[in-house]
């Protein structure tokens, strides 16, 4: 097979935006998304925030081993780029884990979206990539995989699968922010946060 993380710049690379297209949303992993959710909004207008206190997450795994992440998410768009916020809520294994122990807080990945994960997938796994982390979000058609992707920070790539309720969900959040007028910045949505 091929090399398991892709040299930045390189074909493959450069193969991977023409196969998704546009990046859709841009991650960050922070420390207090609390904070980070009023640094958007106030300081920089963008909003409002769906937040996810303890984000709706099946099936997780980190690399081959299933792992019990608890996470908060909260999306907001800033035109037609997303915004994610992300929170680990625990110690167990993830991408979101080791991003904030080795020093990090901010970018974490880009996603590129699709309707069409199996063929996505298979191209990226042909490519040579190899999965991070994965697992499901707002139902069986939301599947999602982090590739191993990153030779300098904040460059992991995501790829999302949006065919079904999540990618609705994630429609409704783009046009709350193009109807926002400043208010409630903050929403709620799903479950209170683990103890």
């Amino acid at each position: 097979g091929g090399p398991s993380i892709l040299p930045r710049g390189s074909r493959e690379d450069a193969l991977v935006s023409r196969i998704f297209g546009e990046v859709r949303q841009n991650g960050y992993v922070v420390r207090d998304i609390e904070a980070a959710m009023r640094h958007w909004s106030g300081r920089l207008g963008v909003g409002p925030w769906f937040y996810f206190e303890r984000a709706p997450i099946t099936a997780f795994r980190y690399g081959d081993a299933p792992s019990d992440a608890v996470v908060s998410i909260a999306l907001a768009n800033s035109g037609p780029l997303q915004l994610e916020l992300i929170q680990p809520r625990n110690d167990a294994p993830s991408m979101f884990r080791d991003f904030l122990a080795a020093g990090r807080e901010g970018l974490q990945h880009v996603a590129y979206w699709t309707e069409t994960f199996d063929a996505d997938l298979a191209r990226c796994l042909g490519l040579g990539l190899r999965v991070g982390q994965s697992g499901c979000s707002g139902g069986a058609d939301g599947r999602f995989v982090y590739f191993a992707t990153e030779t300098h920070p904040g460059t992991v790539v995501e790829l999302s699968e949006v065919s079904g309720a999540k990618g609705r969900f994630f429609s409704h959040v783009r046009e709350a922010a193009a109807a926002w007028d400043g208010a409630e910045p903050v929403r709620r949505v799903g479950l209170p946060a683990a103890s």
